[in-house]
């Protein structure tokens, strides 16, 4: 009996070094790791020692035999990783020889704490990129660490930004919760760095600080209507239903019978699931008590989510999409409104699993019309795909009443889809941050290798070093190549010397906040 890894891979590695015999890929040494959806497990390698299934923290890796129905397509997802008709796999299966891990080159320039004094280091923010970044720093080192954090409660997007019905997910939080009461760890939670203190105040009380405070903005449609009420980002819905403080019980209103949800990534096919899933199925879970309420009064029967490019481009994980196709009363259908719709699926499904558009094909197509009331067969809801559709403006009097799209191929015209409420979801932003540089296109604050342009001392990790891309486990690589930049400095003795200490800066916060 072999395992395989399912929907629920953050691809941390965690189960990497664990494996005895190195059948899990892609490995953080290799090319392909951190741009696959998730890793994989070699069945023919796979001697059934469990060691992954006990060291992923997000309960990922289950055994073959043991898979429910809705996981059972892992199996082959796995499989196909290193037969060749899966993910391209450079390096995979066969390639990698014996199944052993392999010695590296011997290296003897590697940076010790005993290279340099300890270390004080704040790290701003308390999601995976800044977790990753202290478990670096406190496992490694003899640094002490002062987690930062604006809100009263630490995570970031493991607590705000995950879905209540992935709870295996928001499990990795109870990882990074170990380092909050370790004994060189001093936690300042609802301390805003710009408000509170300065920049500079915080820099003067440690040698290093590091920023890990994600993209906290959302991108923009840029089209007419788009702050009409009823529109709002995706990732206010998020945050409204996992209870982030700042926003308010009552911003999102279901009395609509249609959405329309922009966008058709991870979070797109979030927000859909969780409004048209059972309130009963979600009561159990950490979903805030107000959305819970909503939901049960909601009157949503339908999602649309839209697509301005064809099915074989769709934003979401392969992993994910499989996940919406085993949803309890949820009937999902594709939008055959265009010809290039149903070839493009019907070429991936013959190409194999490498193509995520394949997965569509037992999807059914029909020609929607979008613009009648959505049909309520039997107390079922529905989400409706549809792609090569482009929003053009919202329109409403005082309140949204439609969204104008594109609709089919050239000049074939346009559409007005009537909701009530839309959902932009199309990616995070990254926003300034007080006493930091700046790149207003990208997002993020310049860096070389971590190392904040202009500014000696100070770094950044995450979704404002990188832009929001890569899963949890993508900060793990991310967080080590700031950290190590961070030490090299320590030892080339670059890191300006604080003039404050530890105990003045707990004053400090305590004043302030």
């Amino acid at each position: 009996m072999t395992f395989a890894i399912t929907q629920n891979c953050c691809t941390d590695a965690a189960c990497v070094a664990v494996c005895p015999v190195n059948c899990i890929h892609p490995t953080p040494g290799e090319r392909d790791f951190g741009t696959t959806e998730t890793l994989y497990i070699d069945p023919g390698a796979c001697i059934d020692c469990g060691a992954c299934a006990d060291a992923c923290p997000v309960d990922a890796v289950h055994p073959v035999a043991e898979l429910t129905p809705a996981q059972q397509p892992y199996a082959g997802i796995n499989a196909a990783y290193f037969e060749g008709t899966g993910q391209p796999a450079s390096g995979a299966g066969a390639d990698h020889g014996p199944n052993f891990h392999a010695w590296g080159t011997p290296s003897f320039d590697r940076v010790l704490p005993a290279d340099f004094a300890p270390l004080r280091v704040a790290i701003v923010g308390t999601g995976p990129a800044g977790m990753y970044a202290a478990e670096d720093l406190l496992l490694h080192t003899r640094s002490e660490v002062t987690l930062v954090d604006r809100l009263p409660a630490p995570g970031g997007l493991i607590r705000y930004g995950v879905a209540p019905d992935h709870p295996a997910t928001k499990r990795i939080g109870e990882t990074f919760a170990r380092f909050h009461t370790h004994p060189r760890v001093r936690l300042h939670l609802g301390l805003d760095v710009g408000t509170h203190i300065t920049a500079d105040e915080l820099a003067a009380h440690h040698d290093a600080v590091i920023y890990a405070v994600g993209a906290a903005s959302d991108r923009r449609l840029g089209i007419p209507g788009e702050d009409l009420p009823g529109s709002i980002a995706a990732t206010t819905f998020v945050a409204w239903y996992n209870a982030h403080p700042e926003v308010a019980p009552d911003a999102v209103d279901l009395s609509s019978d249609r959405v329309v949800v922009v966008g058709n990534g991870n979070v797109a096919l979030d927000v859909a699931r969780i409004l048209v899933a059972d309130p009963d199925s979600l009561a159990g879970t950490a979903i805030a008590g107000h959305a819970l309420e909503e939901l049960r009064r909601s009157k949503v029967r339908e999602v649309v989510l839209l697509g301005r490019r064809g099915p074989e481009h769709a934003a979401c994980t392969g992993t994910e999409l499989l996940a919406l196709k085993n949803l309890p009363g949820v009937d999902l259908v594709v939008d055959d409104h265009d010809a290039r719709i149903g070839t493009a699926i019907d070429a991936a499904g013959a190409a194999g699993a490498a193509h995520k558009a394949g997965l569509f094909q037992d999807v059914p197509r029909e020609a929607v019309d979008l613009s009648a009331p959505p049909r309520a067969a039997g107390g079922r809801r529905r989400i409706v795909f549809r792609f090569h559709s482009e929003p053009l403006a919202l329109h409403g009097d005082g309140h949204l009443r439609a969204v104008r799209v594109t609709s089919g191929a050239g000049e074939a015209g346009e559409q007005e889809i009537p909701t009530g409420l839309a959902l932009r979801a199309i990616g995070y932003r990254g926003v300034p941050q007080a006493g930091l540089p700046f790149d207003e296109e990208s997002g993020t604050v310049p860096h070389e290798g971590g190392r904040v342009t202009g500014r000696p001392g100070t770094y950044v990790v995450g979704w404002i070093k990188r832009g929001p891309s890569g899963g949890i486990g993508t900060n793990r690589r991310c967080a080590a190549e700031t950290v190590g930049t961070l030490l090299a400095d320590a030892v080339a003795g670059r890191l300006p010397a604080p003039t404050g200490g530890a105990r003045a800066f707990r004053r400090l916060a305590r004043r302030r906040r």
